[in-house]
């Protein structure tokens, strides 16, 4: 069995990752990743041993269609609505922008 994520980057890298159910060593070699090293390099990323440019984590954002930002977001209950408006069209979101914007 594959070590637990030690960082809040690997532990959102490994959820988006399964939820896609894309295999490590794919995910790196859509990156860019020499497909010998793609499996190590994405498993390093997901455990913590190294930490991703801000460049790599927008590229492992959009082979997963997630908003970078996910990867980083501590709060679990916000990085789920993250994930959901990003789902949304434009109008959907201008919409929700402005039922929150109401509420205030």
């Amino acid at each position: 069995m594959s070590k637990p994520p030690q960082t809040l980057f690997g532990t959102r890298l490994r959820e988006a990752r399964l939820l896609t159910g894309i295999a490590q060593d794919k995910l790196g070699a859509m990156i860019g990743i020499d497909e010998l090293a793609s499996s190590a390099r994405i498993s390093r990323y997901e455990t913590g041993t190294h930490v991703p440019s801000y460049e790599i984590a927008e590229l492992l954002a959009k082979v997963l269609k997630i908003p970078t930002v996910y990867f980083y977001c501590r709060d679990d209950r916000m990085a789920k609505l993250l994930l959901e408006i990003d789902r949304l069209d434009i109008e959907q979101v201008e919409h929700l922008v402005k039922l929150v914007s109401a509420s205030k």
